[in-house]
């Protein structure tokens, strides 16, 4: 008998953001935290045109393809039902140019602080799968962008799952250029002011969720063949236990 995993999705598609925003006139700027995360800076319209891409046009792309192959997909965001709750933070401190600490204002990005696992627990148990794209809901019901890594670390401990697995273009951690199978939690922790602006955001993630009780986490390349089922068993990436 074969075993059968509940599975929830949950993407970003920032490259395919860029695009759309670049084409209606409003190209992105990026921006680096004092702690070295590099993100985007969402204003007022960035944050319509994310809704629009990552709402829309992402997730209704994932949820039509697992279609196609007979899984029971359910498109999301974390605006619906209140799914994904974030603190806006309206105020950011950057790291400019110069190498000094500047404040933004005006920011539509949030820290997330609470995930209602009641209505992801009732899709589950009635066969569906949830395609969640990153974007939460504040205080004052005003869309947020929100990383995607970190969205899934707290939806994975919300719903107490076994595994967590975090999908990039290369082929797990890397340490002196060469792919890492194995890293504690220490380890993984000592090696957040060494890593690159491109992992350390899924490190803290990774980290994130293993510190909520998910037992597992893989970051792994996502451009290979079957590459969650070779994740899962432990084929493609690094994986990260307490």
């Amino acid at each position: 008998m074969s075993e059968v995993n509940e599975v929830v999705i949950v993407h970003g598609g920032g490259d395919i953001v860029t695009d759309v925003a670049t084409k209606l006139g409003h190209p992105p700027r990026f921006v680096t935290s004092p702690k070295g995360f590099r993100s985007r800076y969402t204003d007022r319209e960035t944050v319509e045109i994310f809704c629009m891409v990552m709402a829309g046009k992402i997730n209704k792309q994932i949820v039509s393809t697992l279609q196609r192959n007979g899984v029971n997909a359910l498109g999301l965001s974390g605006l619906d039902g209140r799914l994904v709750r974030a603190q806006r933070k309206n105020q950011i401190v950057i790291i400019n140019e110069q190498g000094r600490r500047m404040l933004l204002e005006g920011d539509y990005s949030g820290t997330i602080d609470f995930v209602d696992e009641g209505l992801l627990t009732l899709l589950l148990e009635n066969g569906y799968l949830p395609v969640i794209s990153s974007l939460a809901i504040s205080e004052k019901a005003e869309p947020l962008n929100v990383d995607g890594d970190r969205m899934a670390a707290n939806i994975a401990s919300a719903i107490e799952a076994n595994n967590l697995i975090l999908l990039t273009d290369v082929e797990g951690v890397l340490i002196n250029n060469k792919p890492v199978a194995k890293l504690s939690y220490n380890e993984a922790k000592d090696l957040l002011n060494e890593i690159g602006p491109g992992m350390v955001t899924k490190l803290y993630a990774a980290l994130e969720a293993l510190e909520r009780g998910v037992d597992e986490v893989c970051i792994a390349s996502g451009l290979l063949e079957n590459a969650v089922k070779k994740a899962i068993s432990h084929e493609n990436g690094t994986v990260l236990r307490k």
